[in-house]
């Protein structure tokens, strides 16, 4: 299992954090659509399998030790289930979390 990091190509906006086993990572490098790996259902998780909101890759970079996935992407409406373009939308501002992207 690797932690997944997904970043819009052309922006450098970080969208998401998943998990991809091997599985996933084969689909998406032969499909081009990015596929991860459910740790709740245990199962693959095509993006947008359900919402629509598909993730095309334009390319996969592994960091310096290996252990980690950066997935430059092409983002098909919001990245997160929430309905907000990403998943980081929680800041932690003077010790508490603050909701800096309201749910549309």
């Amino acid at each position: 299992m690797i932690g997944a990091i997904a970043q819009r190509h052309d922006t450098g906006e970080v969208l998401m954090l998943a998990w991809m086993n091997r599985a996933a990572l084969d689909e998406t490098l032969a499909t081009g659509r990015v596929c991860y790996w459910s740790r709740s259902r245990q199962q693959l998780w095509r993006k947008g399998e359900t919402s629509g909101n598909h993730q095309r890759l334009v390319e996969a970079r592994l960091d310096c030790d290996g252990d980690a996935i950066l997935l430059l992407v092409e983002q098909q409406g919001p990245a997160c289930h929430t309905g907000r373009p990403n998943c980081f939308y929680n800041a932690i501002r003077n010790e508490r979390v603050t909701v800096i992207s309201v749910a549309p």
